[in-house]
């Protein structure tokens, strides 16, 4: 069922509202009345059933979601916090001071899954609008644009042949038992035994031994592999109950060193190894994402998370046309590195690519030189968001935690820009009452 407006209790009579003992001038404050908070109600509307049990209000979740990714907090965290700061019960829309959680943790996990990555692009585009009216961002400044991707590393373990094949297979004995499957032998401590020994053995350099170990372990795996599909291939219930783990396994299974789409995680079959060229980081396991700053102020426009590992000129097109979604404007300018030559975009002249030489006029020269500016403003995203590590799950889970952290970006840019407005305004009135104060002293021979 849709949310219902939350109505004022009888207690709440005699009760201060927030509104009268908070400083509006707090950019917290001035940033609720920046957002259209109607235009959420309007869209997820259609994600609601009309009967069952009522939602949570609309403007809770996505000020708890906002909140969540511009402070870079967790699920349980930010519904702690929430019961500590007025603050953010204002800008999730409660009227009076509340003491007890808004809601369970796992209703976010819930809420994000029911809007899903079509949905949380509303967020995003409610966070550029409201840029635009606080000044944080210029019109235009949406027609000139920068381009890059990244990385968006999954919350997986360093992935080794070891590790997975010990983890397959205690998933599949696992699966087993539940089911009332006899296996022959699980080999369960067999193969803890064995994964310990190539981990002492790649430590001490003893590749030999490593790799006998490695092969024993696999063969553990195919084992209880063979012993578990013969015994749930009569059995259509259990076919269909296997078939994700037992796909995996063996995708696992028949794997080699230099081949195509290997399998890096069981819980997060997505994940895909990317190089970048960093010395300190040569490999990074995730998903790939594209982002389109503002040439100007870094305010991100469009944030997109790519299946497999594309070639970054491929993903031109579809980035800028998630620019247009967002804003409604189709940039003029877009600039981007030397990894997007060949790319799919049709309007070749409005693309500049670095080191270009022919074509360029002294502004954009120097717009182009801006570009290396999203260099940092991924770094933010990542220190600062929740880029560095996504632990949502599956696909959907990457598009969603790319599309929340280009929001949580873009609110801390509107804040800062707040704060700053705040502080040059009681800095300029400072000075003038400094100066009538000069002007209005009486005159003293001994000042003279």
């Amino acid at each position: 069922m849709g949310p219902k407006p939350t109505m004022p209790s009888s207690g709440d009579l005699y009760r201060s509202r927030l509104d009268q003992i908070l400083d509006h001038h707090h950019e917290l404050f001035r940033l609720a009345g920046l957002i259209d908070w109607d235009r959420f109600d309007h869209e997820f509307g259609r994600f609601y059933r009309p009967l069952g049990r009522p939602a949570k209000p609309t403007r809770l979740m996505v000020g708890l979601s906002y909140l969540q990714h511009t402070f870079n907090l967790s699920d349980e965290a930010v519904v702690q916090r929430f019961i500590e700061n007025p603050y953010w019960q204002w800008f999730c829309g409660c009227e009076y001071f509340q003491h007890e959680l808004p809601c369970d943790p796992s209703s976010l996990t819930r809420w994000r899954k029911r809007l899903g990555p079509a949905g949380l692009e509303t967020l995003l585009a409610a966070t550029i609008q409201a840029g635009l009216e606080s000044g944080a961002v210029r019109l235009s400044s949406l027609e000139r644009i920068s381009v890059d991707t990244t990385v968006q590393p999954k919350a997986i373990t360093y992935p080794t042949d070891a590790k997975l094949y010990l983890k397959a297979l205690l998933a599949l004995v696992r699966q087993a038992r539940k089911c009332g499957l006899a296996l022959r032998q699980s080999h369960t401590r067999l193969a803890k035994r064995a994964a310990v020994q190539v981990g002492r053995y790649a430590h001490a350099r003893q590749m030999r031994r490593m790799r006998r170990e490695l092969k024993r372990l696999k063969t553990y795996l195919g084992r209880v592999y063979r012993d578990v599909a013969r015994q749930v291939a009569d059995d259509v219930e259990l076919s269909i109950r296997f078939a994700p783990l037992l796909g995996l396994t063996e995708r696992l299974l028949v794997q080699e060193r230099t081949s195509k789409n290997k399998l890096y995680s069981l819980h997060a079959p997505e994940v895909v190894c990317i190089a970048k060229g960093k010395a300190h980081r040569p490999y990074e396991f995730g998903s790939k994402v594209a982002l389109a700053v503002t040439n100007r102020e870094g305010f991100v426009l469009a944030s997109r998370a790519l299946e497999g590992n594309p070639y970054d000129g491929h993903t031109l097109d579809a980035t800028i046309g998630q620019v247009i979604a967002m804003t409604g404007v189709e940039p003029e300018r877009t600039y981007v590195d030397q990894g997007y030559r060949g790319h799919d975009y049709a309007k070749t002249d409005r693309v500049f690519i670095t080191r270009q030489r022919r074509g360029l006029t002294p502004t954009i020269r120097r717009e182009l030189r801006r570009r290396s500016a999203i260099e940092p403003m991924i770094g933010h995203m990542k220190q600062d968001g929740r880029l560095g590590r996504n632990h949502l799950l599956g696909a959907a889970g990457d598009a969603m935690n790319a599309l929340l952290v280009a929001a949580g970006h873009n609110l801390r840019l509107i804040l800062n820009w707040l704060r700053l407005c705040v502080a040059y305004l009681m800095a300029a009135l400072t000075i003038s009452f400094a100066q009538s104060d000069t002007a209005h002293e009486p005159w003293s021979p001994i000042a003279a």
